[in-house]
């Protein structure tokens, strides 16, 4: 494995870590609410009364991000190597498996592990785990 010094950016990196971390904390101390993303718009796929409008916004908020970004620095260039149909399964599969782990990588990742949660701590590894044996398999093993 070798690091592509020239797009390697820690600050940038650091920084959008904080500020992730920082609003998963702000949600959660103000109202109680995990920054999980599965959670936050599959709950809106079944709304309840009273429980849309910070849902609805903080999905808005993660598309005006980027599209406010934009106009201060470029975007990076996003290339993906694999075609619909790999892209679409593996959409599902990760979909299927945000279901069965109670869960998504923020969820876990970010607000579980920060509390402490040894059932996000596992579910973290495991997510980690499928991501790195897929790799292997799909661009090592199979190609």
């Amino acid at each position: 494995m070798t690091i592509d010094w020239t797009h390697f950016t820690p600050f940038a990196a650091l920084i959008g870590g904080a500020l992730i971390g920082l609003a998963a904390a702000m949600l959660l101390l103000w109202s109680g609410r995990i920054a999980g993303i599965s959670g936050i718009v599959g709950a809106l796929l079944r709304p309840v009364h009273g429980d849309i409008l910070w849902r609805v916004a903080f999905v808005i908020g993660l598309i005006a991000a980027p599209t406010l970004y934009r106009f201060f620095a470029p975007l990076p260039e996003v290339q993906i190597n694999a075609n619909f149909l790999n892209v679409v399964l593996a959409g599902g599969l990760v979909g299927i498996g945000t279901r069965y782990g109670a869960g998504c990588t923020s969820g876990h990742g970010v607000c579980g592990i920060s509390r402490l949660s040894l059932r996000s701590v596992i579910a973290t590894l495991s997510f980690m785990a499928a991501g790195f044996v897929t790799v292997l398999v799909l661009r090592h093993l199979v190609h």
